[in-house]
């Protein structure tokens, strides 16, 4: 969605430049030229474009730094489970090799 808008931000301040340079070359010299307004216009649509730009990669970099913590903290389950698969293992294969006899009751 920020993107998104970003890009419209951008669109919208081309085309009001565009609209700036075709009207401050025009031939009529007696009507005041309206580039200070698109100008002022597209300088507005700029700073939103450069903020929506900024907001979206502060949102990508949480995202990042997000899924960072959940990789490492499935690493340190994994870890943890293979440790007790491995004492497991190691528990039935002490109670399999025990030959001796169960205490009587």
């Amino acid at each position: 969605m920020n993107t998104k808008l970003a890009l419209s931000a951008v669109v919208a301040a081309l085309m009001l430049t565009a609209c700036a340079k075709q009207e401050s070359a025009g031939t009529d010299a007696a009507t005041p030229p309206a580039a200070p307004a698109a100008a002022a216009a597209a300088s507005d649509a700029a700073q939103a474009a450069g903020q929506a730009a900024t907001n979206a990669a502060d949102a990508a970099g949480n995202a990042a730094s997000a899924a960072g913590q959940a990789a490492g903290s499935a690493t340190d389950a994994a870890s943890s489970a293979a440790q007790t698969a491995g004492q497991a293992a190691s528990d039935a294969a002490k109670a399999a090799s025990d030959s001796s006899t169960p205490p009587k009751q």
